[in-house]
């Protein structure tokens, strides 16, 4: 499976998220999106991921920038860990089921794991992919290198 190439049109999806809301990205036409994949949650990357997106959340509102955590957890145990990381602004669709179709779909679904890759993927305002990188499994992914990025695109 290969990655996602910028300047594809972005899959939609219908997800679940932790607040049991529906997530579709064609609700957000008009901002950009981060897709900010991690392979599981309840892991310490995985949370330190996630906090990242819930401390910079009044930056990304400045940027026009919607952030969302993705992973092929549950809703319900989203739901719980969202509570437990205090998260009270980021939406974290579940990619449950079908198991990580929104995963596949955006090239990033780890077969033999039954996991997505940890990756962040931008999508533009108009539905379009402007950036993606998938990261090692270990690393945390540079949350200043996400908001440079979505800062020199609001510049251009």
């Amino acid at each position: 499976m290969k990655l996602i190439a910028v300047g594809m049109e972005a899959p939609n999806f219908t997800l679940l998220d932790n607040r049991d809301n529906y997530v579709r990205l064609s609700d957000f036409i008009g901002k950009k999106v981060l897709l900010s994949w991690h392979p599981l949650a309840w892991t310490p990357v995985c949370t330190d991921q996630m906090r990242a997106l819930e401390t910079n959340w009044q930056t990304f509102q400045s940027l026009n920038t919607v952030p969302l955590g993705f992973s092929v957890d549950s809703s319900a145990s989203k739901k719980s860990w969202a509570t437990v990381l205090n998260l009270n602004h980021v939406s974290l669709p579940a990619d449950f089921w079908p198991h990580g179709k929104a995963a596949q779909d955006y090239g990033i679904f780890r077969e033999d794991d039954g996991f997505s890759e940890r990756a962040n993927i931008i999508v533009d305002e108009k539905g379009m992919v402007m950036w993606a990188k998938v990261y090692p499994m270990a690393q945390l992914p540079d949350i200043n290198e996400i908001l440079n990025v979505l800062s020199n695109t609001n510049n251009t």
